[in-house]
């Protein structure tokens, strides 16, 4: 039986992928609704980040002030920790899903997640191209950062 990260390449790792299937299946009122719904799962910072902006990596790409750390544990899995403010809930979003589809997953699943994913949500409909693409610079910086800690072990 294939474990959580049972994942072909090119194919998001299987929780991120039931995110872009209910989206994708919704209807397109229920999308950004389920977007804000998104944004309150964006869990606290671990003490050792909150308040230290200096320790993460800003997205610059992102119309609000956004930045995020990953870690792998020693057991092979991917934690991630954002920081976004509560007054940018499309954003905060995005972390959502993100960290509800790939927390916990292995570093390789991470990898592997196709980079346009968030493409197949139906999200282009209730929000802007630039926000869109937002979503595709957090992916790439968690990637590189990701591949920075496999590479350093």
């Amino acid at each position: 039986m294939a474990g959580m990260d049972a994942t072909e390449p090119g194919a998001a790792p299987p929780a991120l992928q039931r995110i872009v299937d209910l989206f994708a299946g919704a209807p397109k009122d229920l999308r950004l609704q389920a977007l804000l719904e998104y944004s309150r799962k964006v869990p606290p910072l671990p003490e050792e980040l909150a308040g230290h902006r200096e320790l993460m990596e800003q997205v610059p790409e992102c119309m609000t002030p956004f930045f995020l750390a990953t870690e792998v544990d020693a057991d092979d899995r991917v934690h991630l920790h954002f920081d976004v403010p509560d007054q940018a809930p499309t954003t905060r979003g995005f972390a959502g899903i993100l960290h509800a589809g790939l927390d916990g997953a292995t570093p390789a699943a991470v990898l592997a997640t196709p980079n346009d994913f968030y493409l197949k949500m139906g999200l282009a409909e209730a929000i802007s191209g630039q926000r869109l693409r937002g979503m595709g610079a957090i992916l790439a910086r968690l990637k590189r950062q990701v591949a920075a800690h496999i590479a350093a072990s």
